[in-house]
């Protein structure tokens, strides 16, 4: 048995292709399997990466099950791969040092001397690009101004703090302001110290224009794809459901704080009507790591909480409805995207749908309060012929406009360094 507290230092393979420009990628969390939305965004960059550069991988390992898949990402990391341990317990603990030092919370967390030496030894090799994935990665690479670097900053996190704070009671809605605040300053900082800084939206990085006016010119966003062949509804998929259900599916970590959230609010706003309008309906919450939370809804009536699943697609594809009642959200949904790929006839809240350019009434169902999504469940559920055009024509928009190959394209000349910088071309 692998000891969890090792970590994996795995030399680049001898042989190979001929030599290609090399590139520094740092994430906060292994990005494999892509079984939730930051690692099928960090995935995608890889995959999509690896077609033109010899990628040096950096990146934590906070799920002991992901260690399985470390070799895997051989097929991608054609240079040094290191993977090292992340303990969630002490991770926050080693955070909590940021109250004395004055830091964001999130960057303790994500601090480790091991990841520091290594990304040193690969720069000191020569390496002059590099990608770092989120804001907590990026202390590793602010020393070292020779380096073209570009962050993908995802979401702004800042803000998920700041939203956090006005839901919270005191005293931790002191503690999310705080974080909000020093983590918006490190960011700022961050934009102005690197090439380019990437968003998952062009509203998020409209937000992060506004607030950092300074670097406004060097925000950009690429907006995220699915895989439609993964996440088509003609896959041949067993249905996980009992024949006469009416399956209402939410998809998604169930560790995350904004989906216990919606979920919670869900079963206790809205549910209780929904299932009364129509007895065969049962709500499925499927994804890893359910919270206490969580786990306590399956007592509610016709309430299934899966915990991980094998694979979410058969959930999504049998299901009648997919809802995403997210009631805090940054950026773009992946769970949404993957139900509309799906054909499914999707609810979402405005929170949930912000970033994705679907039609609300005519691609996606849209439901703001209890009262609406009561609502629109209601209709949907009592007319399948209409969830499955609305569905038939959301499957439509994600295949016109959320390839992941093209939103990727432009982060190819975002990497290539102005020749007066003389980098290897």
């Amino acid at each position: 048995m692998r000891n969890p507290d090792a970590p994996l230092l795995s030399p680049s393979p001898m042989g190979g292709r001929a030599p290609r420009p090399e590139l520094l990628y740092l994430v906060h969390r292994i990005p494999y399997p892509p079984n939730k939305g930051d690692k099928i965004r960090s995935f995608h960059l890889l995959r999509h990466l690896a077609q033109r550069y010899r990628i040096h991988l950096g990146a934590f390992v906070d799920d002991p099950a992901d260690w399985a898949h470390g070799e895997t990402l051989r097929r991608w990391v054609e240079g040094e791969l290191c993977l090292l341990p992340l303990s969630r317990r002490r991770a926050l603990l080693r955070s909590l040092t940021g109250l004395v030092t004055g830091r964001p919370l999130t960057l303790p967390y994500y601090r480790d001397r091991r990841m520091e030496r290594w990304v040193k030894a690969r720069l000191s090799q020569g390496v002059r690009r590099a990608l770092v994935y989120s804001s907590s990665m990026a202390q590793y690479l602010l020393p070292y101004q020779e380096v073209h670097r570009i962050i993908d900053f995802v979401d702004m996190d800042s803000d998920k703090w700041r939203q956090y704070a006005g839901s919270h009671p005191f005293p931790l809605s002191l503690l999310y302001r705080r974080e909000a605040a020093r983590l918006f300053a490190f960011e700022r900082s961050v934009a102005r110290a690197f090439a380019a800084s990437l968003f998952v939206s062009p509203a998020e990085a409209e937000l992060f224009r506004r607030q950092a006016p300074e670097s406004a010119a060097r925000v950009f966003a690429i907006t995220n794809g699915v895989d439609t062949e993964y996440f088509s509804p003609q896959a041949s998929l067993p249905s996980p459901y009992p024949p006469g259900e009416q399956a209402v599916v939410f998809t998604g970590a169930m560790d995350y704080w904004a989906n216990v959230d919606a979920v919670c609010w869900f079963a206790e706003a809205v549910w209780p009507a929904l299932s009364a309008a129509h007895p065969a309906a049962v709500f499925y919450i499927v994804g890893a790591r359910p919270e206490a939370r969580v786990r306590a809804l399956a007592g509610l009536p016709r309430v299934v909480v899966t915990g991980a699943v094998a694979d979410v697609r058969p959930y999504l594809a049998h299901a009648r409805l997919a809802v995403a009642p997210l009631r805090i959200a940054r950026g773009i949904q992946n769970k949404v995207l993957e139900a509309m790929a799906m054909a499914r006839a999707t609810v979402v809240s405005p929170q949930a749908l912000e970033g994705i350019a679907a039609r609300p009434g005519e691609e996606v169902a849209v439901a703001d309060g209890a009262g609406e999504f009561l609502s629109r469940c209601v209709a949907l559920l009592a007319d399948p012929a209409r969830a499955e055009v609305l569905g038939r024509r959301a499957r439509a928009r994600v295949l016109a406009d959320y390839g992941w190959d093209a939103h990727l394209a432009r982060l190819d000349g975002l990497l290539e360094p102005a020749p007066s910088r003389g980098v290897e071309p």
